[in-house]
């Protein structure tokens, strides 16, 4: 199983970055932790399914309380993709190892 995780993201990743069609692939068949981290506001007026909210000016301090395991594969998304990017190096800098950004955000998404 986890040779056909990295196989998905290992085509997709462009510096660790994954688009939406491939999170909806990890999402569907494995066990991610999908994190929004936008805040409460943004949260609360729409998130993707199965996502948990947690800031990226909190992210630091709650994270080791959330995910234990540091080796975890870690979806992080905000509005444009820029907060999470900073998430993702706070997660990283953390020693977390499977840390994915969703390249621009989940605006781009509702765009239609």
């Amino acid at each position: 199983m986890f040779k056909k995780i990295k196989r998905i993201l290992y085509r997709s990743i462009d510096n660790k970055e994954i688009s939406y069609d491939v999170l909806k692939k990890l999402t569907k068949d494995n066990e991610v932790v999908l994190i929004d981290v936008r805040s409460n506001q943004e949260y609360e007026e729409g998130h993707l399914n199965g996502a948990i909210n947690l800031s990226v000016y909190n992210i630091k301090n709650k994270i080791e309380n959330l995910v234990k395991d540091k080796e975890k594969i870690i979806i992080l998304y905000c509005s444009s993709g820029n907060r999470s990017k900073k998430a993702k190096e706070i997660l990283e800098n953390l020693g977390y190892n499977n840390v994915y950004n969703l390249k621009k955000g989940i605006d781009n998404l509702w765009i239609k």
